[in-house]
């Protein structure tokens, strides 16, 4: 099976990442919440105090712009106070890597990613859907009536003579009103026929178009339930090459679980392994954020003389801890989620290295900094109550080789082996 098409459509594995990633933005929000009610509210009688400014008389002026001030004063320093409470929070989550994925189930069933019923939308045939308007029936002008001239009492001599005249006139004048009329009959005949041929043609091509329009739909609906029924054939495949411990499936489903692993947006953490079935080890790496792209402001503070927000780094101190203690929970929780997920026990042994990428100062080149190296075998990494753990004790207790200082990419010494568990 092509592995990189099928992972491309386990993208459902994305999206889970995702809610989980929602869930802990919403945590977030709600400890931000207050401040940026603050500063929505400062921000908002700022601007109603300028405009108070903008239309009140000399006299008023004055007092409506010492508002106006104090109104962007309270707004700059509400802003500040919701950059501090954005701090807090990613501090927060960086110190609690390991805590945050405890009560998170790392096993993916494999069963669940299965399209098990298919949506499609409602067909929309568009005008499409709307028959042309029937023709109206056609009504003639009513047709021209002939009147005879009335004749004059005493028909003698020239009135009769005079009667006759009127009558040959009003019997030449009706003809051709009669013509008239025929002619406007006929030619109103022969546009209603052609109007009729044209709306009768014209609703042949809209039933021709809508059918072929229905049969496109229909299409596009068998198009995607052949494609469930493709993705749960592979799903099906990858199930059961797992099962039959094929080692690019127990490799790809550690894809799968490892990208299912949500870290903050202050500290990324990235991952290549390799699977090897005839020591049933996994090799891999965590690849975490170089120190100088971790945040180090200690605090956010406006300043009203320059109107300007600026900031205080962490001490020193603090920052090496920091990203220390970050450095050994992602060893020791990336270990975790291996075997959680791992139910079936596939993988005997982890042998792991968490890195960094930085450029080396001496030559200018890329260059990899391990900070830990360390093995771990599935029966006594299982046995660790990691709530109650100190991570780097855990380190040094399976043996593993840890960078000295890795705020200061003191790599790892892995000169003097490290103990690998389970072989």
């Amino acid at each position: 099976m092509a592995r990189r098409g099928f992972f491309a459509e386990l993208n459902h594995q994305a999206q889970q990442a995702e809610r989980r990633r929602r869930q802990q933005v919403a945590a977030a929000m709600r400890a931000q919440a207050a401040a940026q009610r603050e500063m929505e509210r400062a921000r908002v009688s700022f601007e109603r105090a300028a405009a108070a400014a903008e239309r009140a008389s000399a006299a008023e002026r004055a007092e409506a712009q010492r508002v106006a001030a104090r109104m962007h004063v309270e707004a700059r320093t509400a802003e500040a106070a919701a950059m501090n409470a954005d701090l807090v929070q990613l501090y927060e989550d960086i110190d609690n890597l390991l805590a945050s994925t405890l009560d998170v189930d790392d096993f993916v069933d494999l069963e669940s990613l299965k399209v098990t019923s298919v949506e499609h939308p409602p067909f929309d045939p568009g005008p499409l859907g709307t028959p042309v308007p029937p023709m109206p029936p056609l009504v003639y002008p009513p047709q021209p009536v002939y009147q005879e001239p009335v004749a004059p009492k005493g028909l003698f001599g020239g009135g009769r003579r005079k009667h006759e005249e009127a009558v040959a006139q009003a019997r030449a004048a009706h003809e051709a009103t009669h013509r008239t009329w025929h002619e406007h009959c006929g030619r109103m005949h022969a546009a209603h026929t052609a109007e009729f041929e044209r709306r009768r043609q014209a609703e042949h091509d809209r039933v021709a178009r809508l059918g072929a329009a229905e049969e496109s739909y229909r299409e596009q609906c068998r198009q995607r339930e052949a494609e469930a029924e493709a993705h749960n054939q592979r799903i099906a495949q990858f199930i059961n090459e797992l099962s039959f411990d094929v080692e690019s499936a127990i490799q790809d489903y550690v894809g799968v679980v490892l990208a299912n692993s949500v870290y903050p947006d202050g500290f990324p953490v990235g991952y290549e392994h390799r699977f090897d079935i005839g020591t049933r080890e996994l090799t891999l790496e965590a690849v975490v954020p170089a120190p100088g792209r971790v945040p180090v402001v200690k605090e956010y503070r406006y300043v009203k003389a320059a109107d300007e927000i600026t900031h205080t780094a962490l001490p020193v101190k603090q920052q090496k801890d920091r990203y220390a203690g970050a450095v050994w929970q992602v060893a020791v929780r990336t270990l975790h989620e291996v075997f959680e997920a791992d139910r079936a026990g596939k993988i005997r042994s982890v042998a792991l290295t968490v890195s960094t990428r930085t450029i080396a100062p001496a030559t200018g080149l890329p260059e990899v900094v391990p900070l830990v190296i360390v093995a771990a075998d599935r029966d006594t990494f299982t046995t660790f109550d990691l709530a109650n753990v100190v991570p780097h004790a855990t380190l040094v207790h399976l043996g593993a080789a840890l960078s000295k200082s890795p705020f200061d990419l003191a790599p790892a010494d892995s000169s003097v082996g490290v103990r690998v568990r389970g072989r």
